[in-house]
């Protein structure tokens, strides 16, 4: 069976270790862990691994954040994936930072990124981890929050959260999204 991890973000030096690149770095700490690697190819920045029985893709889009749902639509599309065994990792202001919340469905929230997968699969009807990267910003400054850098404190923290993230990751991959939100969430 094949699996999809989507880790959400923007491409670009300027936009690397900013909190709503936070489905990147996730999907590049398990690629680490793995020992795989990352190729371009269309729309998206592949790699892949064997975790039996599955074989597990995962994508980072270089379409950016608010286009994400090309990049989502084809793989899935391409590679003959349901719905239904995606992942999308994603940043989310709602929670606390760090904390993480699987779903197998919602809304957007007002996220370009998953605005813009709902729009594609005509469906927000697709899993997903979201993770907490807080709201301490004024109002009106969401933009500048999201697309600044961790700070300090939460630097200091963000080691054992992609840990966590990579124990949710693998245990959604062998033993399906029910078994991980109940261990989890």
């Amino acid at each position: 069976m094949k699996l999809l991890l989507v880790g959400l973000g923007n491409i670009g030096p300027e936009y690397v270790h900013t909190r709503h690149n936070i489905g990147f770095l996730v999907v590049d700490h398990l690629a680490a862990q793995q020992k795989v690697t990352f190729q371009t190819s269309r729309l998206a920045a592949i790699s892949s691994f064997t975790h039996d029985p599955h074989q597990v893709y995962m994508i980072k889009p270089t379409t950016y954040m608010n286009n994400s749902g090309k990049s989502v639509h084809y793989w899935l599309h391409y590679l003959k994936i349901p719905v239904e065994q995606s992942l999308t990792i994603v940043d989310d202001i709602t929670l606390p930072f760090g904390t993480m919340r699987l779903r197998t469905k919602g809304t957007d929230a007002g996220h370009n990124g998953l605005k813009s997968i709902a729009h594609a699969l005509a469906s927000n009807h697709y899993p997903r981890l979201r993770i907490g990267i807080g709201n301490d910003f004024p109002k009106g400054k969401l933009s500048d929050f999201v697309l600044n850098k961790f700070n300090e404190k939460e630097l200091q923290a963000i080691d054992d959260h992609l840990d966590k993230a990579y124990q949710i990751l693998m245990t959604w991959c062998h033993k399906g999204i029910t078994n991980a939100m109940n261990q989890f969430n």
